[in-house]
């Protein structure tokens, strides 16, 4: 696992060495023009690094946004996520979904060699 660069290798796994994710929204169909949330905590026994993944139908995974550090905001696409210490969460939101957002998203956490993640898959269906 390396923190330096863009490449991280994913294991499928939920939960391990006292790490773990979980997103809220296992499957969600929405509306274009609606404001769309994923909530994503998180709990580690270590220092945290945390990601969201998107892959788009057909697609290979690709890193959406990434925080190395507590209050770390990632924006990108229209996404943004800030990393939130306190209460333990890295949520992406945006405030208006397009048809084209439609995928499955990832919110992964880094800790020490540990790589765990979880995982949503959003429909966006035109109006």
């Amino acid at each position: 696992f390396n923190h330096q660069d863009d490449t991280y290798l994913f294991f499928p796994l939920g939960r391990t060495h006292g790490q773990s994710v979980t997103q809220t929204e296992g499957q969600l169909t929405m509306s274009e023009g609606s404001i769309l949330i994923i909530n994503c905590t998180y709990s580690s026994s270590e220092y945290a690094y945390l990601f969201w993944y998107v892959q788009y139908p057909g697609e290979g995974l690709q890193l959406l946004l990434k925080a190395m550090k507590a209050n770390d905001m990632g924006r990108e696409k229209g996404f943004e996520a800030t990393y939130k210490k306190e209460t333990t969460s890295f949520h992406l939101e945006k405030a208006s979904v397009q048809e084209s957002d439609s995928a499955v998203y990832y919110c992964a956490l880094g800790a020490g060699e540990d790589y765990v993640y979880s995982l949503s898959c959003i429909t966006v269906k035109p109006n």
